[in-house]
């Protein structure tokens, strides 16, 4: 399958449309973090403040320091006293602003976490409105690394968006601000640095999104190859391909970390290019600033420099503090579009309006053209057109690629035609709601899914409320009850991993007994016998013709003698309806069937000859 790497909306795609509505309850909590980051910000602005105030009015007894209009006269001229409230204010304010960082970190933590839970739920239930069709335009590790790397680096950033955004902009204006407000002329040196770091960084992001966009695509390579290795670990196995297989992952993981690399290699230089701005600020600013206090030109006092000091770092790490936080955002936007293209992603398939419920399960093809790629030169079914009564036992038969399984995956509308109309209880299965029609229609494929779970747990998946006399029934006629019997624990079997305690046989008859539970109105049979014998085939078709005399049952076979005793049979050939009719009729007029019966029983003459 080809990912999907380009919207079918060709407009320029606002990245957070989706994002509101995946905070729901959690909107409180984002709001609280917002709110305790800003109480932290103006605590500690007010920190530098109050250090001035004891080096100038405490230790250095200077008459013009800051905030001296707020202290009583009689607490300033006890030099001990005066340094220990200031002190303990000052410890009181961390204190304080260090509590509020904390709540800001918790309610942050629970509403990024929350987020990521919608996001992800609601992303499941978005795929989970895939027709077939919009599945196979994404790859399944694509999907996988979609709603877990992805939605965890949205996660992060929101993390430190909720923490950085309430903090950096207003640290950053602050420390601004409160420099001016202390000594305009040397608050120029950081204020001239801050352009600087700025277009550095601003680079550096540029540089840096195409390289995590790489990235992830190689994540999702090595995620397919890990997939692949895990569900065809026996085909591994067998053909002995294990170094081979091992070789390719290796490789898939150094791409990886080769491109992991490259894009967090920018992230390493943030910190020395912050650090040598800062550290260079400080170095100007203690040099004329100590000139100025020295030869005593603009009246700076000491405590003052002090705070300058203390603001330029704060102003210089807020704007690096923003600036990772860009980055990191940079970094999440290529995530950020990968996950709106699963969301934008336009569903063939809706909903009709008629929720009845299908009344019978006659089924009709007028005049139908499919084509999974949407072309008409490129026709999977062409012009096919076939009426079946309600409660008739159908077969269908053809080479590979004649389109059986595309003819079935009509009915329950997987797939819409081309062009035709399908119609399921003399209505077009297009007015019905999917849930409606799909409710009336049993589906069992030669490699279906079993679930992890007990025996029981896969047959409610047919009828959530079965009780254990209707399972044992179905599973009689699936006759799935004989190897079900003989374990332990019966139908609370815990199944491992696709079933592997079961043998290929026994998985079809709990796939057919999970169908029948469910007493369909259509009952479809992808090629789900192959894997049984001849004998225990017929009894499965005996006993369904007996407990469901009234649903339709159409076989897809590729031998002749699961099927001749149908009804009516279906001969497919290249999309096209070959012939329809009985297996007497067949024998007759279909050269097609008739090859296909005589090479099959001159097969046949030889096994047992």
């Amino acid at each position: 399958m080809k990912e999907a790497l380009v919207i079918k909306n060709k407009k320029k795609p606002r990245l957070f449309r989706y994002l509101g509505s995946c905070l729901g309850t959690y909107r409180r909590w984002t709001i609280a973090a917002v709110f305790f980051g800003c109480a932290e910000v103006m605590l500690e602005i007010f920190i530098p403040i109050l250090m001035s105030v004891i080096v100038d009015g405490g230790l250095y007894r200077e008459e013009d320091f800051m905030l001296r209009s707020l202290f009583p006269e009689a607490l300033i001229a006890d030099r001990d006293r005066f340094v220990l409230v200031v002190g303990a204010g000052m410890v009181l304010t961390a204190c304080i602003s260090m509590a509020c960082g904390l709540l800001s970190a918790r309610c942050a933590a629970i509403a990024s976490q929350g987020f990521a839970k919608n996001l992800r739920s609601n992303l499941l239930q978005k795929i989970q409105s895939f027709s077939f069709s919009n599945i196979d335009r994404f790859s399944t590790p694509s999907l996988i690394t979609r709603g877990t790397t992805d939605v965890n680096t949205v996660r992060n950033s929101m993390h430190q968006l909720l923490r950085t955004l309430s903090r950096s902009p207003i640290m950053l204006i602050m420390a601004t601000v409160m420099a001016f407000s202390i000594a305009p002329r040397l608050a120029l040196i950081f204020l001239l640095s801050i352009p600087l770091l700025a277009g550095v960084l601003v680079l550096l992001m540029k540089i840096g999104q195409p390289r995590f966009k790489k990235m992830l695509h190689k994540m999702d390579a090595m995620n397919r190859a890990v997939q692949e290795n895990l569900v065809s670990s026996r085909v591994v196995k067998a053909y002995v391909r294990g170094d081979y297989e091992s070789e390719r992952f290796r490789k898939t993981t150094e791409d990886l970390r080769q491109a992991t690399l490259r894009s967090s290699r920018l992230f390493t230089l943030t910190g020395p290019i912050q650090m040598g701005i800062m550290w260079g600020c400080t170095i100007l600013l203690l040099l004329f600033g100590g000139r100025e206090i020295i030869f005593q030109k603009t009246g700076l006092l000491t405590g003052e420099l002090i705070s300058m000091v203390s603001y330029a770092t704060q102003a210089v790490n807020s704007l690096t503090m923003l600036t990772w936080l860009i980055m990191s955002m940079s970094r999440a936007q290529a995530s950020l579009v990968r996950i709106n293209e699963v969301f934008d992603e336009e569903i063939d398939i809706a909903d009709g309006p008629c929720s009845e419920p299908v009344r019978d399960g006659s089924i009709d093809f007028d005049d139908v053209c499919f084509s999974y790629s949407g072309s008409a030169d490129k026709l999977a079914i062409k012009h096919l057109s076939l009426h079946i009564r309600s409660g008739e036992t159908i077969g269908v038969i053809g080479g590979t690629g004649e389109g059986k399984s595309t003819l079935v995956n009509l009915i329950p509308r997987f797939y819409d035609t081309l062009s035709g109309t399908v119609r399921v209880g003399g209505r077009d299965v297009k007015d019905y709601t999917l849930e409606t029609l799909r409710d009336s229609v049993s589906m069992v494929l030669q490699n279906g899914t079993l679930f992890s779970g007990t025996i029981a747990d896969n047959l409610r998946w047919g009828k959530p409320d079965a009780t254990m006399e209707e399972m044992r029934e179905a599973c009689a006629i699936a006759c799935a009850d004989e190897f079900i019997d003989r374990f332990p624990e019966g139908y609370e079997t815990v199944l491992e991993q696709n079933a592997a305690n079961l043998s290929g046989g026994q998985r079809q008859r709990l796939r057919i007994a999970r169908a029948v539970i469910k007493h369909p109105k259509i009952l479809i049979l992808d090629d789900s016998t192959s894997a049984v014998d001849m004998a225990t085939d017929e009894h499965i078709r005996r006993a369904m013709r007996t407990a469901l005399p009234g649903a339709t049952k159409l076989i897809i076979a590729q031998r002749i003698a699961s099927i001749m005793n149908c009804d009516r049979i279906i001969v497919l050939d290249e999309g096209r309806l070959s012939d329809f009719g009985t297996h007497d009729e067949l024998m007759q007029r279909s050269l097609i069937y008739q090859e296909v019966y005589n090479s099959q029983m001159r097969e046949e003459a030889k096994v047992n000859g």
